[in-house]
């Protein structure tokens, strides 16, 4: 048997941000959630890692962090492993961050013809140019969001902050795949996050559109049996969803907490407002805000 090794996590203030914007990002939820947060798990483990912005503020000295975006993926592999290639990637960018044309011909390009740095390069590019950070992709798997428009031009990536998260990520394990392959390498006493793309309702305006194949009822009813599955296991599991009478169904019998939050992917402003959501976990834990 594996002996475990706690590690309690670091209860800081966030001075790493994420290197993309990300939809559904919980800056607006860290002091919530961290109310769920064990005083000492194993491993912080992430399967819908996203911009990472509660693995940063977290800051955990081991991790596994996953995704099915693999455009994403490859991003957080090449910012660990090939960092100063990347900067020189994204220096060449720079100068074309206003350019509209330029951006349709590289949203045009073929990934996976491209180096892994280029393709990291290429996405962080369109990310940060491209209408609201948002990601999306068309039934054939492309990226398909329009430029955006910019009160100034976009700054693509901040050196320190860049190498900052490269150091973290040393002792990140990394995988490719969706929330099955990722929570597979979990073990008793570690720290389980899940927020996944949210349930979507005829009331509910949220967005899910990050990979082709999206992310309907049936596999919001996997995620909660494996939900089940690590809480036999013996990990501490925080999740968070839209408030919809079907995820409250999925989830009857744990710890269920309502809070709103604000969202911004609406393209009218008055629609982007308290936005009901869930932080559901398998214990409830009093910590002090992060």
């Amino acid at each position: 048997m594996r002996e475990v090794t706690e590690q309690a996590p670091k209860r800081i203030r966030l001075e790493v941000t994420p290197f993309v914007k990300w939809a559904g990002g919980k800056r607006q939820l860290l002091d919530k959630l961290s109310k769920f947060f064990p005083d000492r798990f194993e491993r912080y483990v992430e399967p819908f890692v996203g911009g990472g912005i509660v693995y940063l503020a977290l800051q955990p000295e081991r991790a596994i962090l996953g995704d099915s975006n693999e455009e994403l993926m490859n991003c957080y592999t090449v910012v660990k492993e090939q960092l100063d290639e990347l900067i020189q990637a994204l220096t060449d960018y720079q100068s074309h961050v206003s350019d509209k044309d330029y951006y349709y011909s590289v949203r045009a390009q073929d990934p996976r013809a491209l180096t892994s740095v280029a393709r990291a390069a290429r996405f962080i590019y369109l990310n940060k140019t491209c209408y609201n950070g948002l990601y999306r992709v068309n039934r054939k798997g492309e990226f398909n969001v329009p430029f955006g428009k910019h009160e100034r031009p976009p700054t693509l990536y901040d050196e320190d902050n860049l190498r900052a998260i490269s150091q973290l990520l040393q002792n990140v394990e990394l995988v490719a795949g969706d929330f099955t392959e990722t929570a597979a390498r979990t073990s008793k006493g570690d720290f389980v996050y899940l927020d996944p793309p949210y349930h979507r309702s005829p009331t509910i305006n949220s967005f899910t559109s990050y990979s082709i194949n999206g992310f309907g009822e049936n596999e919001h009813e996997c995620l909660a049996k494996m939900f089940q599955e690590l809480d036999r296991k013996g990990c501490t599991v925080v999740l968070t969803n839209s408030d919809t009478e079907f995820v409250r169904n999925l989830y009857n019998g744990y710890v269920i907490e309502h809070v709103t939050t604000s969202r911004m992917i609406n393209c009218k402003g008055d629609k982007r407002g308290d936005f009901p959501e869930l932080i559901i976990s398998n214990r409830r834990q009093n910590r002090l805000p992060l």
